[in-house]
């Protein structure tokens, strides 16, 4: 029987200026594969995704001060990394923060994070849109250019499951 897909939440942060936070990742067994992806992880215990949610953006930015909003996008996602494979739901909620970019910082990463996150870093539609680098969620572009359009989703977005 097939194990049950890790429960997760992430987190489309947006500033003032409508640019988004990612973190930058790398495979810890081959550091030259690298990628930009959304703050989060999985749920712990009987937490909610919105716990989960803001657990892990305190975790990973530092950052306490945040108005979390709706779940915007879902995904299903299988990938490699760090000598096992990952079977993920992810709920992606939006959420702001009135804090200065400068003030987010890699705050307290767990011992994987500490060997496969470099940093993070503040992104402009423009940028993300310009950028030949891998971003996940796959389209994260695009996504994000209709949500700063358009607003929230009445309901989340399914997106296409992404399988690496």
């Amino acid at each position: 029987m097939a194990e049950e897909a890790r429960r997760v939440a992430r987190v489309v942060l947006l500033d003032p200026d409508d640019r988004i936070l990612l973190l930058h990742g790398y495979e810890p067994d081959d550091p030259d594969t690298t990628w930009w992806f959304t703050p989060g992880g999985g749920l712990e215990g009987d937490e909610t995704h919105e716990e989960a949610a803001l657990r892990e953006l305190s975790e990973e930015t530092g950052l306490t001060d945040v108005e979390l909003g709706p779940v915007v996008w879902q995904r299903f996602c299988s990938f490699p990394f760090a000598g096992r494979r990952w079977d993920q739901d992810e709920w992606y909620y939006l959420a702001r923060t009135r804090q200065a970019s400068a003030a987010v910082a890699l705050a307290d990463p767990t011992e994987l994070e500490a060997r496969s996150v470099t940093g993070l870093r503040w992104w402009t539609y423009a940028e993300l849109s310009a950028t030949r680098e891998t971003v996940y969620p796959t389209r994260l572009a695009e996504l994000l250019r209709t949500l700063l359009v358009e607003g929230p989703p009445s309901a989340p977005l399914v997106l296409a499951p992404d399988i690496v």
